[in-house]
């Protein structure tokens, strides 16, 4: 946990914040602090800063919070992502908005397990705490927006041509593809598909709505590594 985050709300008007449960045990069990030792700390959706331990027992720790610098710039990509497995879409969840991607349309795929759809993980709660997970590892505050659609061509054909309107449509694929780009500074609206990849139907209708097929190269890698490459190479300043 390189910033704790905390919810506006939970602060007190002399700007002192107390801390329980997961995030208490981290400062006492991980970080070691002290009555005067200082953290770093974020509002939820807002600004970061530092805080200073004023007291900390067996339960809670008490803090002084002082705000005064912004997150980091959000990337400007949009990822359409088939549905990973359970186990697998935490991860990858917890992995994209730590690297600062700010929208995610989590979507159908022949390949995608009928059974995915019924996990708990998807919760909006559990969404959320493994999206505040990932920005606490990366010090960043902007939650990002998810959302869930189970119909693969009805989300292609009727929703799908104005998430990806005015930005550049790229859609990852090992067979009959240009190189990935690198470097953009425009914004993208990225789809990456399941393991094993999109069916051909599916590509012709990304193909259909503007997608252009991009690779990595031979190396066919799994889903919860290509999404980091992929973002690594298309923004450099991750």
């Amino acid at each position: 946990m390189n910033l704790l985050l905390f919810s506006q709300q939970t602060l007190s008007k002399a700007n002192t914040l107390e801390v329980h449960g997961r995030q208490y045990h981290h400062l006492r069990d991980v970080l070691n602090v002290t009555v005067g030792s200082k953290v770093r700390v974020g509002a939820i959706g807002g600004q970061i800063g530092c805080a200073q331990v004023l007291a900390i027992d067996d339960s809670s720790a008490m803090l002084r919070v002082k705000l005064d610098s912004q997150p980091p710039p959000p990337l400007p990509l949009t990822l359409v992502l088939a549905l990973p497995r359970p186990k697998m879409m935490r991860r990858v969840i917890q992995t994209v908005a730590s690297l600062g991607v700010k929208e995610i349309h989590l979507i159908n795929s022949y390949r995608v397990d009928k059974s995915y759809w019924q996990t708990p993980w998807l919760e909006p709660e559990s969404l959320r705490e493994q999206c505040l997970l990932g920005l606490e590892q990366s010090g960043d505050t902007q939650l990002p927006e998810i959302h869930l659609h189970k119909r693969f061509k009805p989300f292609v054909e009727d929703e799908l041509p104005a998430i990806a309107s005015g930005t550049k449509p790229l859609v990852a694929h090992p067979y009959n593809a240009a190189p990935c780009p690198v470097s953009l500074t425009e914004p993208t609206t990225l789809a990456v598909g399941p393991e094993g990849g999109f069916i051909s139907y599916e590509i012709d209708k990304l193909v259909a709505c503007g997608f252009q097929p991009v690779t990595l190269g031979a190396r066919i890698q799994s889903v919860e590594t290509a999404i980091p490459v992929l973002i690594a190479r298309l923004f450099t300043a991750v």
